[in-house]
């Protein structure tokens, strides 16, 4: 699960800068910053190409208060790892298993936040993940090893909703990303 490292210069995309955006907005409710400077840094967290732009907009608040608070791992060596029904899914969902099989639902979840980052590891096994049928997903950060991943995106996606960044290696295993049906 090695990624770049995150430099000045790395390229930021909509969920960095929708995440800057969310805390210029919690800085100016909590009166940190003044309306005309909250719509100031706006535009420029909007607009922010690189990391180092980013950066410059929310370098003289507080950090978030949640810190790493809302990343969760989900480890196995063999077996498997289980999550369905009405379960909260973090910011950052970090899941490794060498051996096992892994089945994520988010279907019925509770999730918080507009984007969802899900780091995977997996050696040998297979993972499943279930996607809420609104939901778009970015598959592009899994470097597969021996199979390909398997996702086909909806024909109608629906632009605005959730969005679920999935990440990491799948070694020698086989990950799959299907859409829940409507109900």
């Amino acid at each position: 699960m090695t990624s770049l490292p995150d430099t000045p210069q790395t390229r930021v995309g909509a969920a960095e800068r929708d995440a800057a955006a969310e805390r210029l907005q919690q800085a100016y409710a909590e009166e940190r910053i003044t309306h005309e400077e909250m719509e100031q840094r706006l535009q420029q967290a909007l607009t922010a190409t690189t990391r180092a732009e980013l950066d410059l907009v929310t370098a003289d608040l507080p950090a978030d208060p949640r810190g790493d608070a809302d990343t969760a791992t989900l480890a196995a060596g063999g077996g498997r790892i289980v999550r369905r029904g009405a379960w909260r899914v973090p910011r950052t969902l970090k899941v490794a298993s060498a051996f096992g099989k892994i089945r994520l639902d988010l279907s019925h979840a509770v999730i918080e936040h507009p984007v969802v980052d899900i780091e995977l590891g997996l050696g040998f096994g297979r993972a499943t993940i279930t996607v809420p049928h609104n939901a778009t997903v970015d598959v592009d950060g899994v470097q597969g090893g021996w199979k390909a991943v398997r996702y086909r995106p909806p024909r109608h996606a629906t632009p605005g909703g959730l969005h679920i960044r999935i990440t990491g290696t799948s070694g020698f295993g086989r990950v799959r990303i299907r859409h829940a049906r409507r109900r």
